[in-house]
């Protein structure tokens, strides 16, 4: 089916701003590399979780010299994941610095031991992952930084099972989020081999878990407010490949302006640090300016 024409205007806008965010890397913006300071490490206490769960603060340079409020884009790592994993997440610090652009990155604790793969699902007292991620670290943020502490400043992306849950997240709190996207993720909930969909116990709670059951509900939402969303995978990525191309079909067949890409590569760490640059400025470019 031909991409709906109002798809076809946001494809055309993205991919140009996204050829200027990769291709005018001025000297100036350049030389912000260094500048960009190590990370803060933080943690508060959740309710969802009856735990503590820590985010990885990366401040734009400059911060601690301005009043000014930022955008804030939020990260989800993979899974299954050690209790640290979101720790292991510089290349996004890097990426801000070479994109030469004013924004918060916060990186989201979303395992920890003896809960290795909790696929960012809302799964009962003490493990309302969704809840303490979607919901409960924003006003955290908010409360903690000098952030924009509206929709029209918040993001949230995720690569791999944090893609998945960046589109489910960011799709159940609509009013939360003006850019949405997934980096190599699926769109239903699975096991730790990414291969075998999980039983969440009854057809409700399975539909409500996959974006293939919320398309419905996004393009609904669309006739009121833009969301960005926004999607890649590897051509050689075996597991997700597959289901990406399917999900941007039924977004096509939906009428939901969105874009999708597949790139050269696989299911890996390079390729997510390849992309970085240019897909956390087309987050950007659906955010308020820092003010």
């Amino acid at each position: 089916m031909p991409r709906p024409r109002n798809a076809v205007l946001l494809l055309a806008a993205v991919l140009a701003l996204g050829g200027l965010a990769a291709a005018a890397i001025s000297p100036a913006r350049a030389r912000t590399r260094a500048a960009w300071p190590p990370a803060v490490d933080v943690t508060f206490g959740s309710d969802a979780l009856r735990d503590e769960i820590g985010l990885r603060v990366y401040l734009p340079p400059g911060y601690a010299q301005t009043t000014k409020r930022y955008p804030v884009v939020y990260f989800l790592h993979g899974l299954p994941a050690s209790a640290d994993a979101y720790k292991n997440t510089d290349f996004l610090r890097q990426a801000m610095a070479t994109l030469g652009r004013d924004a918060i990155v916060v990186a989201i604790q979303g395992a920890r031991s003896g809960e290795p793969d909790t696929e960012y699902l809302d799964s009962g007292p003490g493990h309302n992952w969704e809840t303490a991620v979607a919901v409960e670290v924003p006003r955290a943020v908010d409360s903690r930084f000098r952030t924009i502490a509206s929709r029209r400043g918040r993001a949230i992306v995720g690569v791999s099972a944090g893609g998945y849950g960046a589109m489910l997240l960011g799709i159940d709190h609509l009013g939360e989020y003006a850019a949405i996207e997934s980096w190599s993720g699926y769109f239903h909930p699975t096991d730790p081999s990414g291969t075998v969909g999980l039983d969440l116990g009854s057809a409700a709670r399975n539909a409500q878990a996959s974006i293939h059951s919320s398309i419905a509900r996004l393009a609904r939402s669309e006739a009121r407010t833009s969301t960005f969303v926004g999607f890649y995978v590897g051509s050689g990525d075996r597991r997700f490949r597959g289901e990406n191309e399917q999900l941007d079909r039924e977004l096509t067949t939906a009428r939901v302006a969105h874009l999708f890409r597949v790139y050269p590569g696989a299911h890996v760490q390079s390729l997510w640090s390849a992309h970085a640059v240019v897909w956390l400025g087309f987050a950007l470019d659906h955010l308020v300016s820092p003010r």
